[in-house]
């Protein structure tokens, strides 16, 4: 079995880290400076070895000290001796420099390389590192760690020996046994191999074995190294009890994978895999699920997702991101498995790219694929987008005699997925050229830019169009003007010297009406109305719709910015669009095209504001606000109070008029107990740890987040946990209940014990909560192994 992060090892056999002291944190506001700290610094070299060792000089230090010239030396009362970066002090040392041979007795002491180590009697051949060490104790500050054993022997400077150990993060102080602690009788250590082997070893947690094994390999560095890594368990409303246990299998340097029987109470026996592979012109990755009978379902159910990239020639490139489901109902029964944002919509794709230089021109050259994997629901069907099979372009961009240029033009074959093509919509071939030019005037403080720019395509469709044709062809293009200033002030204001800003913006729009409704729609959606879209000429993303104009859009945004550090502290925008003439090209309610005629001279007002000048509190909002029905038609407004490490709480409520209204609250608070201060976890060795490692007297924390669905009166996703941090472990506890329907939900329970500088064991919450709780801090800092501990 292996145990992350090289933990055991890496301390039993004088192996780490230099030691190097951090400048002291700037003083509080109502209170003294921080105090220095012991930080680990992977970049000091080790003091050198062979003959350069051999011609360090020695420094030996005692209230007496008995010596021969070149023979040999005795020290006794508080000796110290010292050579090159080892730094040995006992009671009574002897050293013989013809046998480089260094003999320590009564309260010997040595540091060498980041690691403390005590006890009776050390005998050391010096240089050779070879020797032993008597029932000695050590500490890691590298990894806030540290244990004892019978004996160390010390076979030369890369292998050692050990004999009955104990390792642990937890206070070792008094008689009572630590928090958690890993016993093994014999530990074999070496690090050439990057290997080491604990015979007959137990790990305890509050006195209870949880893990034990006649033999379990682990690496000593952060090198790779084959292995079972630590279980995970949870439990799951639809698949019930889950154990996962992987293994980890370090193919090559280039190449690994990691192979996880899974099994479920519920559903079976299966397997989950991953292997990746890199090489100088390409690499990979391959995730692999198989559960060849699930009970539940029936039937054998699968899951593959491929990832690779690679490159051509000196400067061609390809990819790949190709993934596919057995079934329609895989995403909700195991919603957690690789996590998509959108998990109904599988996207399988490959392009080849390959850039081009045509004088001052710049470009690529590309061919692509995509296809679709809908996952359709008798809840809720879902509408699926067009392949692309094939989409083959060029697109070059450039300035000459003070002109900007681009031009983009391309191929498309447009084609439904298998099941997806009810014959009410057309499939087809579409070419189209997209160009523009544009210069900018201006100088510091203000722009002008005019733009003329063209949208061109042609059509060839498998079903008839609208007007009976197959194919047709159209042509529109828009003329722009883009106007700006920056106007800025000095000022003062909350006790600091401040700069405002004003900058009103405008932007002109003249695009002709062509009709366009009788042509397909393969890929234009109405843009979302915010404060980037408005300044947008075109109503609409893609190529197939574009929006006749002729429309002024007007705004202003101010900032307040901190002239000393130039953190933006408050920002207020509004802006609106206003059309001389009727828009004839338009969405539809639910955003797609060919709407009726919008007639209104005035869109609807864009409010924005933002704010961090309340200490620890951070307010942001947008309202769209129609002035035809004197209401609020979209808003989001959001706040966040963060006081310190591990206090934040924010809420978010999202309303849209006749769609839907929200409320967000997530947060990570302190429940009970003292929470640590930066000083504790910074000046800490890991043995001295804060909150009273080695008891049940730590501090409580609660997480969580939900939606709050006001339309609906439920909730719909939330997660809900506790976290209890006890200095040298860390337990965890989340539910989170993710809405696969109108009525459906998974829920699942995920339980966690972090040994703190050892391993991880349970099912993994940290990703779940990183990924939906705003602020969210890690109790500890994230010491990751790469390969074995994917969030």
């Amino acid at each position: 079995m292996r145990l992350t992060p090289l933990a055991l090892a890496a301390g039993l056999a004088f192996v780490g880290a230099g030691v190097r002291a951090q400048a002291p944190d700037a003083p509080a506001e109502n209170g003294p400076p921080s105090p220095p700290q012991l930080i680990p610094d992977r970049k000091l070299q080790p003091a050198p070895g062979g003959e350069a060792g051999r011609r360090l000089p020695i420094v030996l230090r005692a209230n007496e000290i008995r010596a021969r010239p070149n023979l040999d030396a005795v020290a006794e009362g508080d000796a110290e001796f010292r050579r090159g970066g080892t730094v040995i002090q006992s009671d009574r040392l002897s050293y013989d420099q013809a046998e480089d041979l260094a003999v320590a007795r009564g309260h010997v002491r040595i540091e060498r390389e980041g690691s403390v180590y005590w006890g009776p009697e050390l005998q050391l051949r010096v240089q050779r590192f070879e020797g032993f060490f008597l029932e000695p104790e050590f500490e890691l500050l590298q990894f806030g760690s540290g244990g004892r054993a019978d004996r160390i022997d010390f076979l030369d400077s890369s292998r050692a020996q050990l004999k009955n150990a104990l390792y642990t993060s937890c206070p070792r102080d008094g008689g009572a046994e630590p928090a958690w602690v890993l016993e093994a009788r014999e530990v074999r250590m070496d690090f050439d191999a990057n290997e080491g082997v604990a015979e007959g070893a137990v790990l305890r947690f509050l006195g209870t074995p949880i893990l034990a094994g006649p033999e379990i390999s682990f690496p000593l560095t952060d090198e790779r190294k084959s292995g079972w890594l630590p279980p995970s368990i949870g439990l799951d409303s639809r698949s019930g009890l889950e154990l996962t246990v992987p293994y980890y299998w370090n193919i090559a340097p280039n190449r690994d994978a990691t192979i996880a029987p899974w099994l479920s109470t519920r559903r079976g026996l299966g397997v989950q895999s991953q292997f990746r592979y890199l090489e100088p012109s390409l690499g990979g990755t391959l995730d692999l699920d198989l559960l060849p009978n699930d009970r539940v379902a029936g039937r054998s159910r699968s899951a593959w997702h491929w990832q690779h990239e690679g490159r051509l020639g000196s400067s061609a490139t390809y990819a790949a991101d190709l993934r596919r489901v057995s079934d329609d109902g895989w995403w909700k029964d195991f919603p957690d498995t690789r996590r998509s944002l959108t998990p109904r919509l599988l996207s399988s794709a490959a392009d080849v790219e390959q850039p081009l230089r045509l004088g001052d021109a710049e470009g690529l050259a590309y061919l692509r694929v995509q296809r679709w994997q809908v996952l359709q629901d008798s809840d809720q069907r879902v509408f699926s987008p067009y392949q692309r099979s094939p989409q083959t372009g060029v697109r070059l961009g450039g300035s000459a005699a003070g002109l900007d240029y681009s031009a983009e033009t391309e191929f498309n074959r447009f084609t439904l997925p298998s099941g997806e093509d009810d014959g009410t919509r057309l499939t087809g071939d579409r070419v189209h050229l997209l160009a523009s030019v544009a210069h900018r005037f201006g100088a510091p403080g203000w722009w002008l830019e005019p733009r003329l720019a063209l949208n061109a395509a042609g059509y060839r469709t498998d079903q008839r169009m609208a007007d009976g044709d197959r194919s047709a062809s159209r042509s529109v293009p828009t003329f722009s003007l883009d106007f700006g200033v920056e106007l800025e002030r000095e000022t003062s204001g909350f006790g600091r010297a401040l700069r405002q800003t004003l900058e009103p913006r405008l932007l002109y729009v003249r695009t002709p009406y062509e009709k366009q409704s009788d042509l397909p729609n393969f890929d234009s959606f109405g843009k979302d109305f915010n404060f980037q879209s408005i300044y947008s000429p075109n109503v609409f993303s893609g190529v197939d719709r574009v929006s006749d104009a002729n429309q002024l859009t007007a705004g202003v945004t101010s900032r307040v910015v901190d002239a000393g550090n130039g953190k933006e502290l408050f920002r207020l925008g509004v802006v609106q669009r206003y059309l001389f003439t009727d828009q004839r090209v338009t969405l539809q309610a639910d955003g797609t095209p060919d709407g009726q005629t919008y007639d209104r001279r005035f869109s609807d007002v864009l409010l924005l504001g933002s704010t961090s000048l309340l200490p620890s509190w951070t307010l942001d909002g947008t309202v769209q606000y129609s002035p035809e029905i004197s209401r609020t038609v979209r808003s989001v407004v959001g706040a966040r109070y963060s006081p310190g490490p591990f206090r934040t709480i924010s809420t978010t409520y999202r309303f849209a008029r006749g769609l839907s209204e929200q409320v967000e609250v997530g947060w990570q608070w302190p429940l009970w107990g003292r929470v640590p201060t930066a000083t504790d976890r910074g000046a800490r060795s890991g043995v001295a740890a804060a909150a009273g490692a080695g008891s049940c007297s730590g501090t409580w924390y609660g997480v969580g987040r939900f939606n709050y669905s006001m339309r609906d009166s439920r909730i719909t996703d939330s997660i809900l946990g506790v976290e209890y941090d006890a200095g040298c472990w860390i337990g965890r506890f989340v539910a989170e209940r993710l809405s696969t329907g109108r009525s459906e939900a998974t829920t699942r329970l995920m339980f966690q014990l972090e040994l703190v500088g050892l391993s991880r064991l349970g099912s993994n919450p940290l990703g779940v909560l990183k990924d939906n709780i705003p602020g969210y801090t890690l109790l500890r800092e994230d010491r990751r192994d790469p390969i074995s501990s994917a969030e």
